[in-house]
C-alpha cells in the first residue's frame, strides 16, 4: 500500500466492496456489542450483545454467518476500537477465523457520534453502528500482525516502564530519608543511589550508629558489601559529619523500619529491570535486521527495542513517513482562507514510539556524527530552532530505519549526509 495519506485513503475506500459485510463493536471488559451494515450505510440486522469469551465470541460469528446468508453476502470486515486491552482476544480469535479486522481511531468515533441521529447522545448500541460507518468509509487502520519477537519485546519494555517507575519511585523516596534523617551524607556521597551510599544507608543507617564507630569499622563494613570501597578518608569524613548532624532524633526506629522497606523495593526494582534488560537483549538477537541498525553509533539496545516493541516489524513500512503517522510525529496543518495557523506535531498516534524515536535522536544528535552535523547544519546555516531541528531528524532516523529493515543493508553515513557536506 502506498504511504502517500490521499492514495491510503482511496485505497482503503476501494477495499469495501457491494459483498461486504461491514461489523462494527463497541469493545467493553465484559460484554461487547455488535452492529451490521452494507457497503453504502444501510443497517443490517438487529444489535448483537455477547461476551468477551469463547461461547461469545462463537455467537459473533454465528450471527455474521446469518446475516450474510440473508443478504447473499461473502465477504467481512470487522471494525473495532482499540480499547485499552480488551479488543485484544476478539481481535486475535476473528484472524484465527480468517476475517479482516480493522481498528478505528478513538477520537474519530467521538467526532462522529452525530452523525447518524445528530444528537451528542452515546450507548453502546449506537458506538458500534458509529464504527460499522467508519470502516465503510475507509476510516480505518489494518490490525499489524506481529511475529513472537516482537510481541515479546512488546510486553518486555512494558513491563519495563512499570519497572523503572517503581525504581526511580524508590530512589526519590530514600532521598527524601536522607534529607530528613542524615542529610550531611551528600557532603560525602553526591549520589545517593551510588553504590557506597547504599552500602552506607544498609550497614549504618543513621547518623547516632556512625558516631559510635571507628574509621576501621565503616571500612570493614564497605568490603563486606563491595569489592571497591571508598577508603579510610571517606570513612573519617563520613564519621566527622555523623557526629554533627542536623538529622532528626525522634521516631529513628520507624525512620529505620521506612528505610529497610525502600531499600528492599529498591533491590527488588533493580534485579527485575536487570533481568528484563537481558531478556531484551536476549530477544533482539532473533531479529535479523537488528545487527546492521544497532551498528549505528548512537543507537542503544533499549531505545531499538521500545521501537521496534511498538512499530512491530519495521520492514511492514511502507516509507518512514509511515513509521511517522504511526507514531503520530506527522505535521497537521489548521489554515483557512488567507489565515494560516500554526503546523504542528499531530501526536495521533502511539506515544511511547514517539518517545522511543526522539531519545534515540537526542542520542544520535550527540554521539553520532552524521546527525550531529545534520543538527548543526540545521541550526547555525538554515536558522531552524533547535526542537524543530531534532523533529526533522526523527524523520531522519524513522527512514533510515525502515530502510535497513526493508533492504537488509547496512548503515552508509553517505546516504544519511554526504562526505563533501561534512567536509565543507
Amino acid at each position: 500500500m502506498n504511504f502517500k495519506m490521499q492514495n491510503k485513503q482511496n485505497q482503503l475506500i476501494e477495499r469495501i466492496t457491494d459483498q461486504h459485510l461491514v461489523v462494527g463493536v463497541d469493545i467493553a471488559q465484559h460484554v461487547h456489542v455488535a452492529r451490521a451494515v452494507n457497503y453504502r450505510g444501510i443497517v443490517i440486522g438487529k444489535p448483537l450483545s455477547f461476551e468477551n469469551n469463547e461461547e461469545g465470541f462463537t455467537k459473533l460469528l454465528n450471527w455474521i454467518k446469518e446475516l450474510k446468508h440473508m443478504k447473499n453476502l461473502d465477504t467481512t470486515i470487522v471494525g473495532m476500537e482499540p480499547t485499552g486491552h480488551y479488543w485484544m482476544n476478539l481481535s486475535k480469535w476473528l484472524v484465527k477465523q480468517n476475517m479482516d479486522v480493522v481498528t478505528v481511531n478513538p477520537h474519530h468515533v467521538k467526532r462522529n457520534k452525530e452523525n447518524r441521529d445528530n444528537t451528542q447522545s452515546k450507548s453502546d448500541k449506537k458506538d458500534a453502528l458509529v464504527i460499522a460507518d467508519m470502516v465503510k468509509n475507509g476510516y480505518y487502520a489494518f490490525v499489524r500482525s506481529t511475529s513472537e519477537s516482537f510481541e515479546k519485546l512488546r510486553v518486555l519494555m512494558a513491563n519495563r516502564d512499570v519497572i523503572v517507575k517503581r525504581l526511580v519511585s524508590s530512589i526519590n523516596q530514600i532521598n527524601r530519608w536522607v534529607d530528613v534523617v542524615f542529610p550531611e551524607l551528600r557532603q560525602v556521597f553526591k549520589d545517593v543511589s551510588c553504590k557506597g551510599a547504599i552500602a552506607t544507608l544498609r550497614l549504618f543507617p543513621t547518623p547516632a550508629e556512625l558516631s559510635s564507630l571507628q574509621p576501621q569499622d565503616i571500612v570493614t563494613g564497605w568490603k563486606s558489601c563491595m569489592k571497591r570501597h571508598s577508603g579510610h578518608k571517606k570513612a573519617r569524613s563520613l564519621l566527622t559529619l555523623a557526629k554533627r548532624s542536623i538529622g532528626t532524633k525522634q521516631a529513628l526506629d520507624a525512620y529505620k523500619l521506612h528505610l529497610e522497606q525502600l531499600l528492599e523495593e529498591y533491590d527488588l526494582a533493580s534485579s527485575q529491570l536487570e533481568r528484563v534488560t537481558q531478556e531484551v537483549t536476549n530477544v533482539l538477537e532473533q531479529i535479523p535486521f537488528v545487527k546492521q541498525i544497532l551498528a549505528i553509533k548512537g543507537i542503544s539496545e533499549i531505545s531499538l527495542a521500545g521501537i521496534l516493541g511498538e512499530a512491530g516489524d519495521l520492514s511492514g513500512f511502507a516509507h518512514g513517513n509511515a513509521l511517522l503517522r504511526h507514531a503520530g510525529l506527522h505535521l497537521a496543518e489548521a489554515s483557512s482562507g488567507k489565515w494560516k495557523g500554526q503546523i504542528v506535531l499531530s501526536k495521533r498516534g502511539r506515544s511511547r514510539l514517539r518517545r522511543y524515536l526522539f531519545l534515540a535522536t537526542m542520542s544520535l544528535v550527540m554521539n553520532n556524527p552524521e546527525f550531529k552535523a545534520l543538527h548543526s547544519n540545521n541550526v547555525k546555516v538554515k536558522k531552524i530552532k533547535k526542537m524543530k531541528s531534532i523533529m526533522k531528524l526523527c524523520g531522519k532516523l524513522a527512514r533510515v530505519l525502515v530502510g535497513i529493515a526493508r533492504n537488509g543493508s547496512a548503515y552508509n553515513p553517505e546516504m544519511v549526509f554526504p562526505l563533501e557536506q561534512l567536509a565543507a
